[in-house]
């Protein structure tokens, strides 16, 4: 048995189970053998999956032409932090800086960027990326170290990974599903709720079938409030798969949205091989906007990719036709690959609600999507 099985399974005999939420929490994140804290996941095509940072540059220099409009509504202040959590190999720093420094320079003068990095290993790695901007870049090994700060906080593929409760509807109540170990390995069994948090998100959603299966994302709002009380004043900027809720908790929607990846092929099992894949599940954008609203932060704007590229290209295409960058655009764009599977939302504090750029041709201003 490898080390992070053994370390769940003496968790599990503890106390005879463990919420999936945990497991979850484990598999990613334990500080030596967690999925992403231990440095040895990779992303791309010899990696476990694919993000927008995949396809190349143009995704983190678009970005930066929206950090530079939120400076601008921002009032140009002096010193504009860009905090970024989630930053893997560093990629989309450089990538955002360097579109900063060549077509923004008085804002790249003005920008801190700060990392929210746990992992030792990933900060190592990223500190080598983005040597180039050493004077301009620090890390936190927590949200609540950072500095209070004014500007952005910039996510791509972050509250997918948060761990999750997986809970199930059994006809007559809700009940959570728990992990422990077996003849068979891990496992699933039932179990009643345990915090009145957990009950008042379930009671949230609409009743649906019997056995019909879902997650609830604590984490998600929990993220939302640190994050709202070390800002100042700006906005929060986030990229991800999900859906708004009545389509997160469609009624055709009975198993939910938990995965398991790894080698770009999904796992059948998530509970398999600890630490060595990937656990996603699909953010519910509703209840992300609930939870914003709660600690002062309003929505500036929600849509699909493919219409948030459609708004920052149409700046970034005005200086020239670049081959590559027109692959990587359609690529950003497409429909049926990365352009309506990933969403983007917007949220501020004391600050323009826009319209922003990204969102000038947002669907929702007339066509369907609303939180």
């Amino acid at each position: 048995m490898d080390a992070l099985s053994a370390i769940i399974r003496a968790e599990t005999a503890a106390s005879g189970s463990i919420p999936f939420r945990r497991f979850m929490e484990l598999a990613l994140y334990h500080p030596q053998h967690g999925y992403y804290t231990s440095g040895r996941v990779q992303v791309g095509r010899k990696g476990d999956f694919f993000t927008n940072v995949s396809v190349g540059s143009l995704f983190g220099r678009l970005l930066a032409r929206q950090f530079a409009e939120l400076w601008q509504m921002l009032g140009q202040p002096a010193e504009f932090t860009i905090v970024e959590q989630g930053a893997h190999s560093g990629d989309f720093a450089a990538d955002a800086l360097a579109g900063l420094r060549s077509f923004a320079p008085e804002c790249f003068e003005a920008t801190r960027y700060r990392i929210v990095e746990p992992s030792a290993a990933l900060r190592e790695m990223q500190r080598g990326r983005l040597a180039e901007f050493a004077q301009r870049v620090e890390w936190c090994e927590s949200q609540a170290m950072l500095p209070r700060w004014t500007g952005v906080h910039f996510s791509n593929e972050l509250v997918d990974a948060f761990p999750v409760h997986v809970v199930m509807w059994d006809g007559s109540v809700w009940v959570e599903k728990h992990v422990a170990w077996g003849r068979e390995g891990f496992h699933f069994l039932d179990h009643p709720l345990a915090s009145p948090e957990l009950a008042a998100a379930c009671a949230a959603i609409p009743t649906p079938l019997a056995g019909t299966v879902t997650e609830v994302n604590l984490a998600a709002a929990q993220w939302l409030a640190g994050t709202a009380a070390r800002m100042e004043r700006g906005y929060v900027l986030l990229v991800d798969y999900g859906w708004p809720r009545e389509e997160y908790h469609s009624p055709t929607r009975t198993t939910g949205t938990l995965s398991a990846y790894a080698n770009h092929q999904r796992v059948e099992n998530p509970l398999t091989r600890p630490g060595e894949i990937d656990l996603t599940a699909h953010v519910n954008f509703s209840a992300l906007a609930d939870a914003a609203r709660l600690v002062g932060l309003e929505l500036a704007g929600f849509t699909d990719q493919h219409h948030f590229m459609v708004g920052l290209g149409e700046a970034h295409f005005t200086d020239g036709q670049n081959a590559a960058d027109i692959r990587a655009f359609q690529t950003l764009m497409h429909p049926q690959f990365m352009g309506l599977a990933f969403k983007v939302a917007a949220f501020a504090k004391r600050a323009p609600l826009g319209p922003l750029a990204g969102f000038r041709y947002a669907r929702h201003a007339g066509t369907g999507y609303t939180l």
